[in-house]
């Protein structure tokens, strides 16, 4: 297994690549300046062969980018042994969750997705490709978040709300309203403050 971005959030992937008990054989990282990272090395050209690659980056517009450009990559799933995941939860492909992380029942995360150290996803939630739930985050029952959407550490999503693409939720933002695409919501209650470009 290769792990391709040797930074903060690859020394994590890491661990839980350890904690499964795969062999990380080298990270990937253009970053001609990092030559290894716990001492395991970078590598700044992609294989040729076909590898089992999971990105290790938590920017999800950088995580499309990976996956469009690169055909040699299978992406297997990675799951912590400590996450608490329910029987009849599905998980995309590439998708990694963390330590402590609660998914509950008929929960269906897309591909490419980051479920982050403690979050609690609850029933019957629907998370498209790319999204990213960082820590602490708690998403309620019946939640969709479309794809590409970061919800920020601490946020709180209350039950039935819907989330479009590519939207970003600031860190302890309280959602009680349905969020359109590409906005950034903040506070509490969640105001939207701008959309992306």
């Amino acid at each position: 297994m290769y792990l391709f971005g040797a930074s903060g959030h690859g020394q994590v992937v890491l661990e839980i690549a350890e904690d499964k008990g795969h062999l990380v054989e080298a990270f990937i990282d253009m970053d001609l300046n990092k030559k290894e990272l716990l001492n395991i090395p970078v590598l700044h050209e992609i294989p040729k062969q076909m590898i089992n690659v999971i990105i290790a980056i938590g920017n999800n517009t950088i995580r499309k980018r990976i996956v469009i450009s690169n055909k040699t990559f299978r992406y297997p799933t990675l799951v912590h042994s400590r996450a608490n995941i329910s029987h009849r939860t599905e998980l995309g492909s590439g998708t990694v969750v963390m330590a402590g992380a609660t998914i509950n029942s008929n929960v269906n995360i897309g591909e490419q997705c980051i479920i982050n150290t403690n979050a609690s996803v609850d029933h019957d939630c629907l998370l498209g490709d790319f999204v990213h739930i960082s820590p602490q985050v708690g998403l309620a029952g019946n939640v969709s978040v479309g794809e590409g959407t970061h919800v920020g550490i601490g946020a709180t999503v209350i039950q039935n709300i819907k989330i479009g693409k590519w939207v970003t939720i600031g860190a302890g933002a309280v959602i009680i309203h349905d969020v359109p695409d590409f906005a950034v919501v903040v506070g509490n209650p969640g105001k939207i403050i701008k959309y992306r470009n």
